[in-house]
């Protein structure tokens, strides 16, 4: 029989059905799926080390007792990423115990500040833990049902937003074209305690704790975000850099913008819906330029890390092409390259008897609730991480 007319007849009866021949499982498919455990199991482990180091009292902590309002909430964000909430899911104790640390009487303060004086570290930086608390609680809040536990919640809200309003820093700016306008940032304390100094990073956790509020239905005056906006505004360097503080550097003409802050600006932009305006585009092209993916440990990496991933997440894989329609396609920043480029690093980077990450100089807590909310960001179930 003619080679050619076997396969002409094989042909003809697999299009028939007559010979039933199954489809592969491509390479690339059971890849993604071996990737996609990894992840998982790698989440798994990683709560599970929270789970274990969460004090009696529902807090977490830094090294040497360090931040502990801060770490408390970033950790309890990695358990609400996870899908576990006040009365759901396997985590539901951890999330409990946490937010009844923040509920505690003891921990009320009639003006609404969350952070905890007493403790050194806190004393001298609590808009961190202002602004890290109000977005877990926020978080909390959204999707809380049970009428006594949301009005505690909604009280305290209400205080700690109208705290990180109160606190925000007064400047005049004169923009480009000449028009003044007051911008406001934050500072490592109030601005009335702080003689009106801001800095960036913590404007961006406020900023986040003032947009996670709103998500969850709890006013925030609309001249607090316009004031942040219009701060980050004049903070941008002409390359499309945020500096390190408005006050220290009197402007951004001249000055050398910081990665780590401007990749978290991109979020606080796209949280406004500025999608489309200049600003972020500077932004985003600053740190294309400026941030190394998947090339190792950098300068104040989780910090960086954090909010980067966060704003590829935000991305996409269109929204980059959408803003720079004249760009190639493979050059476009998107969320899937930067999964391809980070997430086998971060899960190298993972203990694999404690389940923690232990770099960075804050240590393992902040460490691993970083990494677990990157690892966790295709989940979308917080809004405030939503695309």
């Amino acid at each position: 029989m003619p080679r050619s007319w076997l396969l002409a007849t094989l042909a003809a009866c697999v299009v028939g059905g007559v010979i039933a021949v199954p489809a592969p499982q491509s390479v690339q498919a059971a890849d993604e799926k071996k990737a996609k455990k990894d992840v998982e199991a790698a989440i798994e482990k990683g709560l599970d080390y929270l789970k274990k180091t969460q004090a009696q009292d529902g807090h977490w902590e830094a090294q040497g007792g360090q931040y502990p309002t801060s770490m408390t909430a970033v950790a309890g964000m990695a358990f609400l990423m996870e899908g576990s909430t006040l009365k759901e899911g396997k985590y539901c104790d951890q999330v409990k115990k946490a937010v009844d640390w923040f509920l505690a009487p003891a921990r009320q303060q009639p003006n609404g500040m969350i952070g905890d004086v007493r403790n050194p570290t806190e004393a001298t930086r609590y808009m961190y833990g202002q602004g890290f608390g109000t977005m877990f609680l926020a978080s909390v809040y959204g999707e809380e049902e049970d009428k006594e536990q949301r009005e505690k919640l909604e009280k305290l809200l209400k205080k700690s937003v109208e705290f990180i309003c109160k606190a925000q820093t007064s400047k005049d700016h004169r923009k480009a074209e000449g028009k003044t306008v007051k911008i406001g940032g934050w500072g490592y304390v109030s601005a009335t305690e702080g003689n009106n100094f801001d800095e960036g990073s913590v404007t961006i956790t406020a900023l986040q704790g003032l947009r996670a509020a709103r998500n969850a239905g709890i006013p925030v005056p609309k001249e607090n975000i316009d004031r942040a906006v219009d701060y980050l505004e004049a903070c941008t360097t002409p390359k499309g850099g945020i500096i390190y503080s408005y006050s220290g550097g009197g402007g951004a003409i001249g000055e050398n913008g910081r990665p780590p802050l401007t990749a978290a600006a991109i979020c606080c932009g796209f949280s406004a819906g500025q999608y489309k305006s200049e600003l972020p585009k500077k932004w985003i092209k600053y740190c294309k330029d400026n941030i190394p993916i998947g090339k190792g440990r950098q300068s104040h990496d989780e910090y960086q890390s954090y909010y980067f991933a966060q704003a590829m997440y935000a991305l996409g894989d269109n929204k980059y092409g959408e803003m720079f329609p004249n760009e190639a396609k493979d050059t476009w920043l998107t969320w899937s390259k930067y999964k391809d480029a980070t997430f086998q690093g971060i899960l190298d980077n993972q203990d694999k008897t404690s389940g923690a990450w232990t770099g960075g100089y804050i240590g393992p807590v902040f460490a691993t609730s970083v990494n677990l909310c990157i690892l966790q960001l295709d989940k979308g179930i917080l809004p405030i991480y939503q695309k």
